[in-house]
């Protein structure tokens, strides 16, 4: 399998600031047809109002068709479709079909706040990759209860490089193998944004093979322990913070997300050990004028406690759930039994109908190794990338971002939303 290639820049904080006083920011309000209301103020005492209307790609592609035919439902019922060809540095050029919705479960959204979403897709990719994912976030009545869903399965050759952050590209090799997802949870509102649950998490993994290793090599796999066959089962305990105001694309609020898995044999589990993960997403405004928004996440994986995860379910590059942590690197490029990650992007418009926009993103990443537990060294990211409007009444983008690290990484990242 080819290797993941992805340097250390200038600071973000110099981009930004130009970005900043450089893009059109405006005060915008997306109406129920998709149009943008936006208050120009001529002087401290007169506002004026003036409605742009708004344009995404399937009303781009309408155009170009000539189709007269509306089948745009902006009820807040909204499923996209997409068959694409992509590429990204785990998969290679790869083949793959899409869908991702919101809608509203029980209640109308006139009166109810909380909408519920649901992405799945099939992928095949160059290196001959098989990724099969279900991710829904289905809310009840009145939001009273949150019911978390991340099934996949996946056919997956991937590279690794070893433990800790001292790993060069160079220590790269192939690991195959199947993986079946199945994680759920069920939330339930404590007061306003502020929810608490419990879920059952299970991971198994079979025929797993090195590939291309010659067999004198005692790889970093086989010092921390091989193992063919790998099953993780136990109860996951989570609290809950969301006060965004459109989990698929925020322009303000807060996520925080607490997760304690303690994974057991007598559950089922090939080990006894203990994950816990704190993440943080925040969303923020430089200015009350501005619609461009400055979004932060950290995303902290620790393994606590006594006990020993499997290899391939240490926390890694990339390995979050929705695979974006580390944009720049390849999936997989670090890896320990400590993950500490830190990501900033600032998001500006560039076209006034939300058709087009862009960002500015930097990340950096820091992994323990097996026999230390001290973190080693921070691993800097950054990069720019497009965002194409792809639902205006969900403010949905397809999102394409081009980042490098260090050690000569680079390459590019596709997603349908947002990053984070």
């Amino acid at each position: 399998m080819k290797k993941g290639l992805r340097f250390i820049g200038l600071p973000l904080l110099i981009i930004i600031f130009n970005l900043f006083f450089c893009c059109n920011s405006f005060s915008q309000q997306l109406d129920k047809t998709g149009n943008l209301s936006i208050n120009l103020t001529t002087d401290s005492s007169v506002n004026k109002k003036k409605e742009i209307k708004q344009v995404d790609f399937p009303e781009v592609v309408k155009k170009v068709f000539r189709s007269k035919k509306n089948t745009r439902d902006s009820s807040g019922n909204h499923f996209s479709l997409l068959p694409a060809a992509g590429y990204s540095l785990q998969t290679g050029f790869a083949l793959l079909f899409s869908i991702s919705g919101t809608f509203y479960a029980f209640k109308n959204p006139a009166t109810d706040s909380h909408i519920s979403t649901l992405v799945s897709s099939l992928t095949y990719s160059q290196y001959n990759q098989i990724i099969f994912p279900m991710q829904t976030d289905l809310w009840s009545k009145s939001g009273l209860y949150n019911y978390i869903v991340d099934w996949r399965f996946m056919e997956y050759p991937s590279t690794t490089f070893g433990l800790g952050g001292k790993t060069t590209l160079n220590d790269g090799y192939t690991i195959n193998f199947n993986y079946l997802k199945l994680h759920q949870s069920i939330m339930r509102r404590i007061s306003k944004n502020l929810f608490g649950g419990m879920g059952f998490y299970y991971d198994a993994l079979w025929n797993v093979k090195e590939i291309g290793v010659d067999s004198s090599v005692k790889t970093s796999f086989d010092r921390y322990g091989f193992q063919k066959k790998i099953h993780a089962a136990g109860v996951a305990i989570r609290l809950q913070y969301d006060s965004r105001d459109n989990p698929v694309n925020p322009l303000k609020g807060t996520f925080l997300n607490i997760v304690y898995r303690p994974n057991r044999i007598w559950m089922g589990s090939s080990n006894n050990w203990n994950s816990f993960l704190d993440e943080y997403r925040g969303y923020f405004h430089l200015t009350s004028r501005s619609k461009n928004v400055l979004a932060i996440w950290s995303y902290n994986w620790l393994t606590v406690g006594k006990g020993k995860p499997p290899y391939l379910l240490l926390p890694s590059t990339g390995w979050d759930d929705f695979f974006n942590t580390g944009r720049g690197y390849v999936q997989g490029r670090y890896r320990g039994k400590d993950m500490i990650y830190g990501e900033s992007e600032y998001r500006f418009g560039i076209s006034k109908n939300g058709l087009l926009g862009g960002v500015v993103f930097a990340n950096t990443q820091s992994f323990s190794s097996r026999l230390n537990r001290q973190l080693r060294l921070f691993s800097p990211g950054f990069g720019a990338g497009a965002r194409i409007k792809f639902n205006k009444f969900t403010n949905t983008n397809l999102c394409i971002d081009y980042g490098m690290g260090i050690d000569g990484s680079k390459g590019f990242a596709v997603n349908l939303g947002e990053v984070f």
